[in-house]
């Protein structure tokens, strides 16, 4: 099998790019008005997705309550447009730090990631596209990835998609999220 090398642009360049393309695509009135989330790859190209399931929903939210309640000393956002060196990637979950919060501002994307990114993984997503996903994230800035998979059970990681037992950035959270 042949090995194929993708050379980026500088990190800088990219973000610079993310962020003018899209401040463009939030003043389009037309896809405002489209259903499911919007992500764009390294060109700027729009990469649709149709809404998740009430499941991948009901985990972000679960998720994100217990972030909220666990790690007061932050902030936890949802559906948080990232700039990565891959265009802009919607993260399921984050939380960014207080210090994190006052660099990233009030921004529409985020320049860099918050310290956790969390990804709750679709029927769909293959290990590989997880796995490029996890480096895109660390190369992004997080400090921590956490997947969520489709039956609740959740992997911690840190930078070099290194497994972690427990997250080192919230102890507390649990390793497995129950649904009501």
């Amino acid at each position: 099998m042949a090995t194929v090398t993708i050379e980026l642009p500088p990190q800088a360049e990219q973000t610079e790019f993310n962020l003018r393309r899209w401040n463009e695509l939030l003043k389009d009135p037309e896809l405002a008005k489209i259903e499911g989330r919007i992500e764009t790859d390294r060109f700027g190209h729009i990469i649709m997705y149709p809404p998740p399931a009430p499941s991948h929903g009901s985990f972000q939210a679960t998720i994100a309550h217990l972030l909220m309640t666990l790690k007061t000393e932050g902030q936890t956002l949802t559906e948080c447009p990232i700039s990565t060196a891959d265009g802009v990637k919607a993260a399921d979950v984050a939380w960014a730090s207080r210090q994190s919060m006052r660099t990233l501002g009030k921004r529409a994307c985020f320049p860099r990631s918050p310290e956790i990114w969390v990804e709750v993984v679709s029927p769909s997503n293959t290990p590989g596209e997880i796995s490029e996903k996890m480096a895109l994230y660390f190369d992004a800035g997080a400090k921590e990835v956490w997947v969520c998979d489709t039956l609740g059970s959740i992997q911690f990681f840190g930078p070099g998609s290194i497994k972690l037992g427990k997250s080192k950035l919230c102890a507390k959270f649990p390793a497995r999220i129950r649904l009501r």
